[in-house]
């Protein structure tokens, strides 16, 4: 362990700032702006060109002057501002909901885990900072476009291959690794669709959590999770955020509120063999109507589903 690079793993580097590095300028009005730091080069704004070489060298948390006059904070940029700010073909994974994931998904150093539907690599790059140098992101990816921008975007963080991290190009259900994995996230348009083929990989007690993006999606994920048998029961959440500014009196909501941008579900895998106890409940009117085309829960019974359909009819 004392040989490994911390930077290497979770892409913060410390110390003087150097060439070949990302930093990110912020002017006095709160508007980021990316570059790369390379000797002799100029960044050119509407006031005045500012040089690299002022920067490289010195320490985060400078000020430096354009010739004209604007004035720019100096970091290294946070995962969470990368997370929003990088190259991009799919949409990403927002931090407020990679956050969630990372928490109630329980990733830690260590833990094997599974990512599908790796998008512009958002969410890897949470993942892989989780898991630390003893961990293992197997990510997979059927369009070869965006694995591409995700590769960019984890590299361009960490500053090379990120050595915990392995990229697959293909569908789940026919590519998934035979090897055990602790945790499951699946990031696509029909996650249970590879709900088997993570069933057989996923140690028991592991945990599954799919990431969609509209109700439909939702119920038809939780139901065959219910249908399946080999889960717990499915619950799920949505994350919204709401900054605030507070300034002397005026203090109020911000305008920068960020509202709805995913469904989680969240569920475990029981033991081999062993099927999850039933929920009881009787459905909603309509839930199971003559309408619905997807599975029906175990738990559902079957006098229930026949009266639930026929509420619906009558309902019209």
């Amino acid at each position: 362990m004392a040989d490994i690079d911390p930077a290497a793993y979770s892409g913060v580097h410390t110390g003087t700032l150097c060439e070949g590095e990302w930093v990110s300028l912020t002017d006095t009005k709160g508007h980021r702006k990316s570059l790369l730091l390379e000797a002799g080069k100029t960044f050119h704004t509407t006031k005045g060109g500012l040089l690299h070489d002022d920067i490289i060298g010195r320490p985060e948390g400078v000020v430096v002057t354009t010739v004209g006059g604007l004035q720019y904070l100096v970091f290294r940029p946070l995962l969470n501002e990368f997370m929003v700010s990088m190259p991009r073909e799919a949409a990403v994974i927002y931090p407020k909901d990679a956050a969630q994931i990372l928490m109630r998904a329980d990733i830690f150093p260590g833990a094997r885990v599974l990512e599908a539907g790796v998008g512009s690599g958002a969410l890897s790059l949470a993942l892989l900072r989780a898991i630390g140098p003893t961990g293992r992101l197997h990510s997979y990816e059927r369009r070869s476009e965006f694995a591409d921008v995700a590769r960019a975007n984890v590299e361009q963080f960490v500053g090379g291959p990120h050595p915990s991290w392995t990229l697959t190009l293909g569908d789940l259900a026919d590519v998934v690794a035979d090897e055990p994995i602790d945790r499951a996230i699946l990031d696509m348009l029909a996650p249970w669709d590879c709900l088997e083929a993570v069933a057989a990989v996923l140690e028991p007690g592991g945990i599954l959590c799919c990431y969609v993006a509209t109700t439909t999606q939702m119920g038809r994920v939780m139901d065959t999770v219910r249908a399946h048998g080999g889960f717990i029961e499915p619950v799920a959440s949505e994350v919204m955020v709401r900054d605030w500014h507070a300034e002397g009196l005026a203090i109020r909501p911000g305008h920068a509120t960020t509202a709805h941008t995913g469904f989680l579900v969240m569920t475990r895998r029981m033991a081999p063999g062993v099927t999850a106890p039933l929920r009881k409940r009787r459905p909603a009117p309509g839930a199971y109507g003559p309408d619905y085309a997807g599975p029906i829960p175990r738990n559902v019974r079957a006098e229930h589903l026949a009266a639930n359909r026929t509420r619906a009819e009558e309902l019209g």
